[in-house]
């Protein structure tokens, strides 16, 4: 599975975290996988996931509630370590 780590949209980069979460949810990746995936984009793209704080608001719109908790417990799990 190839993922792009350098996205040139917010669009780009909600698609890619989408298919990246929603391989996890069909068994098709394992966890470390989608924690090492999501760690790396969200290195690569942090001015694209939040703008004070807050989820831009394309990123909510594109990946909804569910794959931004995942994504944020994530984030918080690679911050604290």
């Amino acid at each position: 599975m190839k993922v792009k780590l350098f996205h040139k949209t917010q669009r780009d980069l909600a698609a890619c975290i989408n298919y990246v979460i929603d391989q996890y949810w069909n068994d098709e990746i394992e966890e470390k996988r989608l924690v090492e995936l999501v760690e790396k984009l969200y290195s690569t793209n942090a001015s694209k996931f939040k703008k004070n704080d807050t989820y831009t608001t394309i990123l909510r719109q594109q990946c909804g509630k569910r794959r931004l908790e995942v994504v944020e417990q994530i984030i918080n799990k690679s911050h604290v370590s």
